[in-house]
């Protein structure tokens, strides 16, 4: 009887990272992986970064107990830090495993196997097909040690620390060896990635960026979310000469454009600031896509704070934005204040945002007809290209997780691309 088990993933980008990392280490451990009502063990990784968040993970272990042939639940991530007991609690079935690296194990003892993961010789593309994705990521930082008032994560991740650089090379060459066309460099807090373990001087992001350029054949890499501050000169640099391979795209969370505001959620930067690093980057590459997440109604904003978010995105021109409503986490500073922005107001001030972003968003990729970018086919006939637009093919184009290389031809009605494919990445 074959050792089945399914990964249900819940939260951000870096538990995406991780539940891949899980269904990896399942297989290796023998387990057929796949859908939660055939498995007789399913994995949650939880998420806790919201109390709707929290919500939503206690339905889904609750879900995945109710399924027909009564699995085991492993809960893991963010919730089995901050609340292990309260998971415990919801059935005999629960284990509560904060250790994500011990999960394929907790999984060989719930099934009645040897605790001790046996490494099982597989084609490193099973996971890649499992996973269904072009684009893999490899986590080289977790943690934070910043105490942004409404944010629960830093309690949930605890310190900021760094994966050697030489694991994390190595993680980005099994990555490779997998198929994966892109992949993606991640952390809770990716800029403060620092490597001491080789003596000398600490290896930065920067210094990691070049090793994997350096000792990989990734043929494009990207780098998720950085903070504002974090993004140096040389980090710029090391993108700008690496020849493509590195995506000129920057996520920086921004959050507010009002430094009164900034101040209030911890922020570690002003506005102005923030316009700064944007500027020095499109100094060095003008074709730059810029990301942000912005939340709306923040304790205390008021209608000139808000009208002050609007204009500084709008000056700077993000290609992308991340929208989000502020929701009191409860357990934060922000979540005590007394100065409530009311629901209706905020979900006005993200409905604003959200117009806002969709026209950058169109006028960034109007200015991108007529050149050419590197694109991951994720789909058929679809593309993300190093800005991360997407972009329609034409036909006959290569299939999903190929590299490709796209003349941008035009923009649809619907604000998106058109390309024609020329030769392979």
């Amino acid at each position: 009887m074959p050792l089945t088990a399914a990964v249900e993933n819940l939260g951000c980008r870096v538990n995406r990272v991780e539940s891949d990392r899980i269904v990896r280490d399942l297989v290796e451990a023998g387990f057929c992986v796949g859908a939660p009502d055939e498995a007789a063990v399913v994995v949650v990784n939880t998420c806790a970064v919201t109390g709707e968040a929290e919500a939503k993970t206690r339905k889904a272990v609750r879900r995945a107990l109710g399924l027909p042939q009564r699995p085991q639940v492993i809960a893991t991530g963010c919730m089995a830090n901050l609340h292990a007991a309260e998971l415990a609690k919801l059935s005999e079935r629960v284990c509560v495993e904060p250790l994500k690296t011990a999960v394929a194990a907790c999984a060989l003892r719930l099934a009645g196997a040897d605790a001790e993961v046996p490494t099982q010789p597989h084609d490193p593309a099973e996971v890649r097909g499992l996973l269904g994705r072009s684009r893999l990521g490899v986590k080289v930082q977790d943690g934070c040690d910043n105490r942004c008032t409404y944010c629960i994560v830093w309690k949930a991740r605890g310190r900021s620390r760094s994966v050697p650089a030489a694991e994390a090379v190595a993680e980005v060459r099994r990555a490779v060896e997998a198929g994966a066309a892109e992949v993606v460099l991640t952390g809770v807090n990716l800029g403060r990635y620092e490597d001491l373990s080789e003596g000398g001087e600490p290896l930065a992001l920067d210094g990691l960026l070049a090793r994997v350029l350096a000792e990989t054949d990734a043929a494009h890499v990207r780098l998720s979310s950085i903070e504002p501050p974090e993004v140096t000169d040389a980090l710029i640099q090391v993108v700008a000469s690496s020849g493509g391979r590195v995506a000129p795209f920057f996520h920086m969370p921004l959050q507010s454009g009002c430094t009164s505001t900034l101040k209030r959620m911890g922020r570690l930067y002003t506005a102005d600031e923030y316009a700064r690093v944007a500027s020095r980057i499109r100094a060095v590459l003008p074709t730059a896509a810029l990301s942000c997440d912005v939340i709306a109604g923040f304790p205390g904003e008021t209608d000139e704070e808000f009208a002050q978010t609007l204009a500084f995105c709008e000056k700077v021109g993000f290609a992308r934005m991340h929208v989000f409503r502020y929701s009191a986490r409860p357990g934060t500073v922000a979540a005590e204040s007394a100065d409530q922005v009311p629901p209706e107001v905020r979900a006005e001030r993200a409905a604003a945002l959200r117009r806002l972003a969709q026209r950058m968003a169109r006028q960034d990729a109007r200015g991108r007809v007529g050149t050419e970018e590197l694109g991951v086919v994720e789909y058929p006939g679809e593309a993300t290209l190093a800005s991360f637009h997407r972009v329609l093919l034409d036909p006959g184009a290569p299939g999903p997780g190929t590299l490709v290389r796209v003349t941008i031809t035009g923009i649809g009605e619907d604000g998106i691309l058109r390309g024609h494919v020329g030769a392979e990445g």
